[in-house]
This record gives C-alpha cells, structure tokens and sequence, in this order.
C-alpha cells in the first residue's frame, strides 16, 4: 500500500495552507475556558468559516455540504490545521467526528438530510451519552431504560427514557445527544440496545457540571427523567444498537485524534525548545545525550503512528468506515502520548508541579498537557478494552473464559 502524497493531495495542501494564513489571524484568540456561550459561539462561527469554504467534512458527500475529497486529504487537513495553529473542533467534536459520520453510514433518508449539513454547518453541536456510573468499561451493561409507548407506527411511537448518563462531553452547550439506551432488559446485555438521537432541550434533562483536575468544567453527568423522545429518531433497528455503536467507536478511535497527533507532534517541538534554555551544570539540558536520544526515538514513534492512522483510513476506503485496527492507533497513541508528558514534568523538574508558568517555564502547557494523557487512558475505550479487541478480533486469540455462576 502507498502511503505517500499524490501530485494532486500536494497541491490541496498548498491551497489550504494559503487559505489558514489568511482565515486564522482574522478569527481572533480564544475565549476563556469557563466561558460556555462565548466558546460555543467561537468555535461554531470558526465551523461555519470552514463549511463556507469547503473544508468542513472534506471527505463527505457533497450533497451534504462536503466536499468529496479523499480520506487521505483529511489526513492532510489535520497536518495543516495543526501547523496553522487553528482553531480545534472544539464543543462539536462528537457531531463532526463521529456522530455525523455514523448518521451517514447508518442513519435514513430523513436523518440525514435533517442533520448532516447542520452538523457541518456549525448549525448543531451534539454531545454523547454513553457512559454511565456502572457502565464505563463494560458499556454494554448501560442501564438507562426506554420503554416504546403509543402504537406500533414508528411515526406515532416514542420512548420514554430515564437513567443517569456521565463524562458527557460539552452537554451544557449541546443542541444533540447521540444515545445510548436499553430497550430490552430481558435480551443479553449486548442485544438490547438501541442509538437514539436525543433533542437536549426536551423536557427531563438535568446537566451537572463536573469539574476536573485542570479547572474545566467540560465534562457534565446527565439526568434523564421520562424523557420522551420520537421513535423516528432511532439510528437502525431497535435493539441493534450496540452495533452502531461500534461503527461510531471506530470513528472515535480511529481518526478522531488524529489532530491531536500533529499536535502532540508541535509538543515535541516544545520540549526541545524548552530543554534549550533549561541549564544544568555548566551547559543546558538539551546538551545530554540520553535526552536527545529519548525525544529524538519519541519523534520516529509519532511518525510511526501517523502512519497507522494512513493505513486506518485506507482500510475505510473499503468499508465506509475505519476498521478494528482502529483500536491499535487509539492504545498506542495513549501510550506514547503519556510517556511524552511524562518526559515534559521531568524536564521542568519542581516547575512541573506548578498549574502556572514559573521562571518562564511553560509548567501551565506541560502540566495540562500531562493531566489530558492521563485521562486518555480511559476515553474512548479503555486501554485494557482496546488490548482486548485486539487481541481478540486484530490476532485472532480465544476470548477469556468468562466467569460461571452456579
């Protein structure tokens, strides 16, 4: 397989690079993190910049607002955003990265005309519930109930949803709530699910804040009491939800990071800078030997992983979307994402305990980025669930036995 650039993705890269110069500095600096309204309000109007423009979805259909490009010109997309220093996706990553394309690869007609071109639009943000108190890891075992009421037309019928959702990313901002609810208590725990879209304006949502060790308040539990939401609104057949679930799990493992590695790439960067103006006896940290070695093996370790994310997407050529292998990328990502932090707060030494930059040391950068590693062990899938998949559907090995009860 030929993972290198195409005259034609050359030239892509060369008009969008011009484009950022121009788009980035006119859009202004970012608000404040506590701010909701005002990030909201900043990174949609930067998403409707890049819809105007043809660049939001490059790789979706054009009649939904896309622009028909290869997956490998994404890839491209991710590079130079990063090198521009643009504005992320910010509170509508659920919609754009992975809500979006499961409505498109699973959703009807209707669904998709509703919701795709607002979701590149920057018109909708879409938060998601999946998670729960007891149903991390073992999402399967979610709890959250519908119960179907009024009829057997899918046009007359809605559910009626209770239960208590967690790590709901963005929800106080969020138009959508891709869903996870169970609609057969009685099935196995994995035959019982159903993928809702859920309006976030309905009456019975409660959101609660959950603040983080870094300060933010992004993350928020969800209470959801009689909740009553249209049968029309389910993605695929009732109580075949676990399997859109995976489609939508492979999109957030496979590719939705993948800014996030160019980033962590312009991290790097930072450390080598950083260790230049670090003394240490009579030089600079950067004068040791062992600490160019590591960064220079962490360096080729991110190469090697952008160039799984480029045989990812390749795979999805085929499919539509990424395939198990997705969850290769995701757990070696996490790994060498925490190991380069790691590496960050040794360098700065006791400035790394510090939430605020001391000495001019940038300890504030380190010291989130260090938090953020930290937590992607768990987002996503779990590193421990993703060493499983690949184990058992990547290599092919038996399942562990699973416990008996008498």
């Amino acid at each position: 397989m030929d993972l290198r650039y195409t005259p034609h993705e050359q030239s892509f890269r060369r008009e969008l690079a011009v484009w950022l110069a121009s788009e980035v500095p006119a859009h202004g600096t970012s608000p404040a993190s506590s701010d909701w309204d005002a990030r909201r309000d900043y990174d949609t109007r930067w998403q409707r910049k890049l819809f105007d423009a043809g660049y939001a979805g490059i790789n979706w259909p054009k009649q939904y607002g896309g622009r028909d490009a290869t997956l490998i010109e994404q890839l491209i997309y991710f590079e130079e955003i990063a090198k521009a220093n643009a504005p992320y996706i910010g509170v509508n990553f659920v919609g754009v990265l992975h809500g979006g394309p499961t409505i498109m690869a699973e959703g009807s007609d209707e669904q998709k005309a509703r919701h795709i071109q607002n979701i590149l639009s920057g018109e909708e943000v879409w938060c998601q519930g999946f998670s729960e108190p007891v149903a991390g890891s073992d999402l399967a075992s979610l709890q959250t109930k519908a119960e179907r009421v009024g009829g057997n037309s899918d046009d007359s019928a809605h559910y009626v949803v209770s239960g208590h959702k967690i790590w709901t990313s963005f929800a106080q901002v969020a138009d959508y709530c891709e869903l996870l609810v169970r609609t057969d208590p009685e099935a196995p725990k994995h035959r019982g699910i159903s993928w809702l879209i859920m309006p976030m304006d309905l009456p019975g949502i409660e959101i609660r804040p959950l603040p983080t060790l870094e300060g933010e308040g992004e993350f928020s539990e969800v209470f959801l009491e009689d909740v009553q939401i249209p049968v029309n609104n389910r993605i695929g057949e009732e109580n075949d939800g676990w399997r859109v679930t995976n489609v939508t799990l492979r999109f957030e493992r496979g590719t939705a990071f993948a800014s996030d590695m160019i980033h962590l790439q312009a991290f790097v960067m930072d450390l080598i800078r950083t260790a230049k103006t670090i003394t240490s006896n009579d030089g600079c940290a950067w004068d040791d030997r062992a600490l160019r070695g590591e960064i220079g093996h962490l360096s080729g370790e991110l190469e090697s992983l952008w160039a799984m994310v480029k045989l990812s997407v390749c795979q999805s050529r085929e499919s539509g979307v990424p395939g198990v292998g997705s969850s290769a990328v995701k757990l070696y990502y996490t790994d060498i994402y925490q190991r380069i932090t790691e590496l960050g707060i040794r360098l700065l030494g006791r400035a790394g305990l510090s939430r605020t930059d001391l000495a001019d040391r940038p300890s504030s950068l380190f010291l989130g980025r260090h938090f953020n590693a930290i937590s992607l062990a768990i987002a996503a899938g779990t590193s421990q669930i993703q060493k499983n998949i690949i184990g058992e559907r990547v290599l092919g090995l038996p399942k562990e036995p699973r416990p008996t009860t008498n």
